[in-house]
């Protein structure tokens, strides 16, 4: 399902997302407000994606948001005027969740604005990301917490760890050539792509 926000004193206008023709929105996903979907996005049944209070969201290209995930985020707006705390910047542009190229977001897993995604990172599956920037080439690990912290570029959240200090985000392991998950997120995004382009061949689209 895919529709138009309600005006509100949370966002003072009505958004449809902004989808590209190459993605895929299954019937039974959710796709709300303002949101930007890019080329060949796979975004699976269950998934809820809500701009409809904090926006805009941002959504990658070839990225994969699997089944059951949450992408929502706290209020960006109040009565026409921006709430800076709950944005974050990129290139510029202030986004509620921005989502970079690549992305695999796996099942169940809740990313909740203000939250930033690098390039190339897999979140796993019933991971946690909450008012935090997670870097390029990164792993969340399944059953990770995330919070209020900004996780270098080429780091891991080893499995059902709790991170909320800066200090712990900046002593992660690094992802190396021996790390078993090191290119775990490259090979979930070539399936996805492809599932995508043929759920769209199929005729099973938006």
């Amino acid at each position: 399902m895919i529709h138009e926000n309600p005006v509100t004193h949370l966002c003072c206008k009505r958004f449809e997302p902004k989808v590209h023709p190459t993605a895929f929105v299954h019937p039974l996903a959710l796709v709300m407000g303002h949101v930007h979907v890019g080329k060949a996005v796979m975004i699976c049944p269950f998934a809820s994606i809500r701009g409809d209070e904090g926006h805009p969201f941002f959504i990658g290209d070839e990225s994969n948001i699997q089944d059951g995930v949450v992408i929502h985020a706290l209020e960006t707006e109040c009565d026409g005027e921006a709430l800076e705390e709950n944005l974050v910047t990129v290139r510029g542009k202030k986004y509620a969740v921005y989502v970079g190229k690549r992305v695999s977001i796996a099942h169940q897993a809740q990313v909740h604005g203000p939250a930033f995604i690098g390039d190339d990172t897999f979140i796993g599956m019933k991971a946690f990301v909450f008012r935090s920037s997670v870097g390029r080439h990164c792993v969340v690990e399944p059953g990770a917490m995330v919070m209020n912290v900004k996780v270098p570029a080429g780091r891991y959240v080893p499995a059902g760890s709790v991170l909320k200090e800066p200090s712990e985000a900046n002593a992660l392991p690094r992802i190396t050539a021996s790390y078993p998950l090191k290119n775990l997120d490259a090979k979930v995004v070539k399936v996805n792509t492809c599932l995508a382009a043929g759920y769209i061949r199929s005729g099973l689209h938006i």
